[in-house]
């Protein structure tokens, strides 16, 4: 029987049109960035050979390698807290189904309402008690909080669904309970954690207002920091700009294109329930 149809074929065509509407922007990018000053000023044109002095002169002017440096140690350090503390607070959330596991998860999950502004004062006044202002220590931790609900639940949902059947069986074996949850519960969260991993990852590395309010004043800037006060500085030279976006951005396109298929695998295995 031919399951290809018309629906098919229309469902298609959008999904090559969708594609081309979010690849559009990345082409722009690479034609501008590696564009010689003597080429037309059409927008898509790309010239050949390609010119990298533009990419040259904004890593040389801009400071972004310092930048990309601080970008990922946040990055990573945030990622690392948030995927450690999620897990360990939403195992037993999941697997100890009384009053106070529910009304501690639904704590949890009431930080996804609310709204971030509302905790811009007494989080400022915080990190300036703590002496943490300037540091990337004042980012990291409010990347791990504001995660927090999300991640929650994202793990709570995936581990609702893992039996608790291989547990009692690695115990039976001699597993401590803590070393059960280490061998058996974390290798079987990978899915949801590459999802968590992606999805972090890119938010920590593109935020741009929490740098901009603890970061500002010091030498530790970030990539999209660095990247706004050279947009201001060379805004007219819009190949320089370019350029030092499409470096800004380098780092965790590789990324995300190395662990794309966790992205797809999590969100099947976590959301399925």
């Amino acid at each position: 029987m031919n399951r290809y149809s018309w629906r098919t074929f229309i469902l298609e065509i959008v999904m090559i049109l969708a594609g081309i509407v979010f690849f559009a922007p990345f082409v722009i990018l690479l034609a501008v960035a590696f564009r010689n000053n003597d080429a037309p000023r059409h927008i898509f044109d790309i010239t050949w050979p390609l010119d990298f002095s533009h990419i040259v002169t904004a890593w040389q002017v801009s400071g972004m390698g310092a930048a990309i440096v601080n970008s990922t140690i946040i990055t990573v350090l945030s990622v690392v807290g948030i995927i450690a503390f999620a897990i360990t607070a939403a195992y037993p959330l999941s697997r100890y189904r009384t009053k106070w596991s529910r009304g501690v998860f639904f704590f949890f999950l009431a930080g996804l309402f609310l709204a971030g502004q509302a905790s811009i004062l007494p989080l400022y006044t915080l990190i300036r008690d703590m002496h943490l202002m300037g540091t990337i220590w004042a980012v990291v931790i409010i990347h791990i909080g504001a995660n927090m609900p999300f991640s929650i639940f994202l793990y709570s949902s995936f581990l609702r669904d893992i039996p608790r059947e291989y547990e009692e069986a690695a115990v039976i074996d001699g597993c401590s309970p803590v070393r059960a949850f280490f061998s058996i519960i974390v290798p079987l969260s990978r899915p949801i954690t590459g999802t968590l991993v992606i999805l972090t990852a890119l938010g920590c590395w593109n935020d741009f207002f929490i740098p901009l309010l603890y970061l500002s004043a010091s030498g530790n800037k970030t990539a999209p920091l660095t990247l706004y006060n050279f947009v201001g500085q060379y805004g007219a030279d819009w190949p320089l700009v370019f350029s030092a976006l499409l470096l800004s951005i380098i780092p965790i396109l590789v990324l995300y294109f190395v662990a794309q298929k966790h992205i797809i695998k999590g969100f099947a295995s976590g959301l399925k329930g």
